[in-house]
Order: structure tokens, then sequence, then C-alpha cells
């Protein structure tokens, strides 16, 4: 019953606009991997089948178990590994390969070894990796005005406006201008939407060390390294005790289960989990949880109805997409550098942090945010090294 009255309009537009921008910004990227390890349109309905359902039960279950916001993501990183790293391996072997790497994730998660290294973070670093990670996001408000000028604009006022009078539904707001200006311009691609569900198939899994070197391996350190640390820093960045060992263990155990069926990697979110857990889900940070459940809601929906939903999401304008989610995430790229800066002592390494994040180099097949991560500590080291 508690659920029921910690809902709110506002957790179910910010549930609406994490799974938007989760599935539009990566969506290409999976049904890539999908493609170069030879997997048919049935068997990549099957993927988004999966997919789907494991990202959508774990963020409802998880986040109501805990009331605390937990959203779970594909990894992208590791579907863009599938695309250069994994292009001829037989589709069974790779699914051998998802095993394996969901069976080392669960090991990672349940034995706490993930959490001791990650809790010796400080939150100024961690801080200053999330809001590296979300730079981009809310500079592309306004790139968003280079191509969709009267759109964007009109989409960034609105949302000034419902700061000031009316905070709880400013994102909601926006978007609805967004989409209707959308709708007015024609730039809605509704021609391509139909009703189609979505069925699993089972791949039968194999074993080969070609594929456990070259997939499994590699998609359990990217996952870790590119989701897992980035998507805890954005947890531990906004206030909230999720413990981690179960969580990323359970994640773990759904990839295990979903993987016949084309479940290749689940993580924590990192982006797309600071709209659920920022100002914009709820005022109340203990009834943000409501956001990440109904996230989880439209991820189980986009698994069932597969293409359906596909091709909803893909109607929207991307310049709409740039926009909506770089201003549900201010709120939270302003409270992730206050916190980065705020400790004198720890500034400067939480600020190494940030740049090198936020500038997106990319290194051994390992995104940004792990780098920053890497820098910031070494920054903190040497800083706090006693001279000689």
């Amino acid at each position: 019953m508690s659920f029921f009255k910690d809902f709110s309009l506002s957790a179910l537009a910010a549930g609406f606009v994490t799974v938007l921008v989760g599935f539009t910004s990566s969506a290409v990227i999976v049904f890539q991997g999908a493609t170069a390890l030879g997997a048919g349109p049935a068997e990549i309905a099957s993927w988004m089948w999966a997919l789907g359902l494991g990202m959508g039960l774990t963020c409802i279950l998880l986040s109501l178990r805990y009331r605390m916001p937990v959203v779970i993501a594909w990894s992208t990183p590791g579907a863009a590994m599938l695309i250069t790293g994994a292009a001829g391996v037989p589709l069974e072997e790779a699914t051998g390969a998802f095993l394996l790497s969901a069976a080392m994730i669960t090991v990672c998660g349940f034995s706490g070894f993930f959490e001791r290294m990650i809790s010796r973070i400080p939150v100024s670093i961690a801080s200053g990796m999330l809001a590296g990670v979300l730079l981009r996001f809310g500079m592309d408000t306004f790139i968003a005005m280079k191509t969709q000028f009267g759109m964007a604009f009109a989409m960034f006022m609105i949302y000034l406006i419902g700061r000031r009078l009316f905070p709880r539904y400013a994102v909601i707001a926006t978007l609805a201008v967004g989409i209707a200006i959308a709708a007015a311009g024609g730039l809605l691609q509704l021609e391509g939407i139909r009703f189609e569900l979505a069925q699993p198939k089972w791949i039968t899994p194999s074993f080969s060390v070609a594929a456990i070197v070259g997939v499994a391996l590699p998609l359990f350190v990217v996952t870790m390294a590119s989701q897992n640390v980035p998507g805890v820093a954005v947890i531990r960045a906004s206030g909230y005790a999720v413990p981690i060992s179960p969580v990323v263990g359970w994640t773990g155990v759904a990839n295990l289960l979903l993987a016949p069926f084309g479940g290749f990697a689940l993580n924590l979110a990192a982006i797309t989990a600071a709209i659920c857990m920022g100002r914009e889900a709820h005022e109340d940070p203990k009834r943000r949880y409501v956001a990440a459940v109904a996230a989880g809601v439209f991820y189980l929906l986009v698994g069932i109805f597969g293409a359906t939903v596909g091709a909803v999401f893909a109607a929207f304008p991307k310049e709409l997409v740039l926009a909506i989610a770089g201003l549900a995430l201010f709120g939270t790229i302003g409270n992730g550098l206050a916190s980065a800066l705020a400790n004198e002592q720890e500034r400067e390494p939480a600020l190494v942090t940030f740049l090198v994040t936020a500038s997106g180099v990319s290194l051994a097949g390992v995104g940004s945010a792990f780098w920053g991560l890497v820098g910031g500590v070494i920054a903190l080291l040497v800083l706090r090294a006693r001279k000689p």
C-alpha cells in the first residue's frame, strides 16, 4: 500500500524518460551486436524480449525490496564490444560466453568483493565521475537548438517556468510541450508503428576457448568497469545506501537465466539511473524509488511488445530526446559538481576525475568513466603522499 501512497506523476514521467533515453541512445548498438554474431530478426526480437524482461523485473523487484531507486540497464559498452571483438563467433558459443560472464558477475556481487573495492572511493571522486558522465547530456540540450531551435528552446523555457511554478511537474510539462511541437511540425515518425509481440527463442549454449577469451572475459571486464563502477558512483553521489553486493549479484542471476534467450549482459545503470534519482522524479528522495519501478514497467513493455515499443520510441525526433534528457539531468549534474568540489582537500582529484570522464577518452576498450576514476585516485594518492 505504501507504493500507491508514494506514487506521483513526476515519478511516472521520470521512469518514462529513463526508458526513452536508454532505448533511443543505445538500442541500435544492441541490434548491431546481435547482428555481428549472426542473429536474424527472430533472434534479435528474442534479445529485446530477454533484455526488457531482465531490466524490468530487476528494476521493479529490487526497488521495491530496498525502497530506493535501483535502475538496471543492458551493457552498452558490452554490446559495442560484441560488434568489434566477437564478429565471427557462432551465436551458440557467444551464448555460452554470456553465461560465463553472468556467472562471474554473480560471484563478484554476492561475494562482496566488488562492493569492498568500490567502497574505498571517496564521495567527491564518485561525484566528479557522475558529473563528468552526465555533462554531455546537459550540453546536448543546447546542441539540439542548432537543428531544432524552436522546439528545444521552447522546452528549455517551459522547464525554467516549471521549475519556478510547478517544480514536481516541470519535466512532464516539458516533455508534453516537446511532443506537441514535434507533432505539429510533422517530426513524429508514426508510420512505422505496428502491433507485434516479441517471441523468446532459445539458443543452446556451447563453450569454446576462443569465445571464453574473446567474448566472456572482455564482456565481464567492460560491464564491471564501464557500467557497474559508474552505476555505483551515481547511487553514492545521489545519497542512497543501496546494498551493492546483493544488487549486483541478483543482476548476475537474472543475466544467467536470460542469457540463452539473448540477455547478454545486465548491470547497474548510470546515466538513466540519475534521472530516477534526481529531484525531477520527486522532491522527497524517499519517494523516488517509484520512478525506478515505473521504468521497470516500461522496460517490461519494451520486452513484451518488442518492435511496437521500439517503433514508438524511434518515432521521437532526436532533438526532443536530447533536450528532455539534458533537462531531466540538470539537477543531478549540479548536485554532482557541488559534491565533487565541496571538500577543498579533495577538490583537485575530483576535478581530474570530472575532466577525464567528460573527455570521453577510451583506452583498451574501457570507457572514460573508469579512467576518470583511475585518474582521480592517482591524483588523490599523489597529493596526499607525505613530502620527504
